[in-house]
């Protein structure tokens, strides 16, 4: 691999107890093409613009697929990554679905360690930040015509992350609009499928909420996703989630909640949930607490649920007794190497430099 450092570092720029997420990008990007059926001229170079011909095939027919990923630094300033293998599946899960060529291991893993080895002093030190990775696979070839690309790009950069969401959020639960259907994209991290939401999120905050709990495109009576997390239901001792499909996300925060709440001696469910049994919960007051998880939000509890312009409100109690606060606790404590990690999900970064 090709390694072209910087020759002045933009971190003096940077005001770590200032974090805007993803305003500010680290020195260096990663770079990997394939064309005639190969990968190759994989670089790591200083973050900066690339150049495409206006006919590349992303631009037209959306061929991108991308992931989100962390890494975070313990009180020694040692570097952890948190399950890299699971964004290395689930990349090339979304690509073979977009027919996009398979990405190799050693291409994503070499690439994104020795990229983030060279930009170890871009993570933050506090606790609960990190440094947000965003691998992206992109059609480069330049032929206007319906069908699949035969020239890509692969892309590393990465951002400095704080708290993605500063509170609570209220939630409206969608009737309308879909985030997926059975048979499509929705399972993957494809690129339109974060455009086709930000109409329908926007409507949503324009009524004074902060995102949308998707329901299936169907009958809008099955609970799918909450804006860009998995959802989790809380009720006494049982944590029950949607199963996923090929309208949900396989988020790997969301796996790992469900691992931990398993080793905590919570009753885990995963199947399908019908809105009428939340708003029914909400009604009784038998549902205590739900939330949403994902790479950038990591954990964020609920305030209200909102439905056919009704406003329910979750119990409000101390943020200590939080199940929901209590398990992000959990997770950050592995990822910041707090404490031991009996799932083997910390992957420690080694100096290559």
């Amino acid at each position: 691999m090709k390694i072209e450092k910087t020759l002045q570092s933009r971190i003096k720029e940077m005001d770590f107890n200032d974090i805007a997420f993803g305003n500010q990008y680290s020195d260096h990007m990663f770079c990997s093409e394939f064309k005639n059926e190969k990968w190759k001229n994989s670089i790591i170079k200083p973050f900066g613009d690339i150049m495409f011909s206006p006919t590349s095939l992303v631009f037209h027919y959306g061929q991108a697929v991308f992931e989100g990923m962390k890494a975070y630094k313990d009180k020694n300033e040692e570097v952890f990554l948190f399950r890299p293998e699971e964004n290395f599946r689930r990349l090339n899960k979304s690509a073979v679905r977009l027919e996009m060529p398979i990405i190799p291991e050693n291409i994503f893993m070499n690439g994104l360690k020795q990229l983030i080895d060279i930009d170890r002093n871009w993570i933050p030190k506090n606790y609960g930040q990190s440094l947000y990775i965003r691998p992206f696979f992109i059609a480069t070839n330049g032929v206007l015509s319906a069908k699949p690309s035969k020239d890509y790009m692969f892309i590393i950069i990465s951002t400095p992350a704080d708290v993605y969401y500063k509170h609570p959020l209220k939630i409206k639960i969608e009737e309308k609009y879909s985030r997926s259907s059975p048979g499509g994209v929705g399972f993957t991290k494809a690129a339109g499928n974060y455009a086709s939401s930000f109409y329908p999120t926007r409507l949503a905050n324009e009524k004074g909420f902060d995102q949308i709990l998707w329901t299936d495109s169907s009958t809008h009576t099955i609970i799918e996703e909450s804006g860009t997390m998995n959802v989790f239901f809380y009720l006494k001792n049982k944590l029950i989630t949607p199963k996923t499909n090929d309208n949900i996300l396989n988020g790997i925060t969301c796996k790992s909640i469900l691992s931990l709440a398993k080793k905590e001696g919570l009753f885990v469910e995963e199947r399908d949930i019908r809105v009428s049994e939340v708003i029914e919960w909400l009604k009784t007051g038998e549902l205590k607490e739900v939330f949403g998880c994902g790479t950038a939000a990591v954990v964020n509890y609920f305030t209200t649920i909102s439905y056919k312009e009704n406003d329910f409100f979750l119990p409000d109690f101390s943020e200590k007794k939080r199940i929901s606060l209590y398990l992000k606790k959990r997770l950050l404590d592995i990822q910041h190497n707090i404490s031991e990690d009996p799932f083997g999900w910390r992957v420690q970064l080694k100096r290559y430099l």
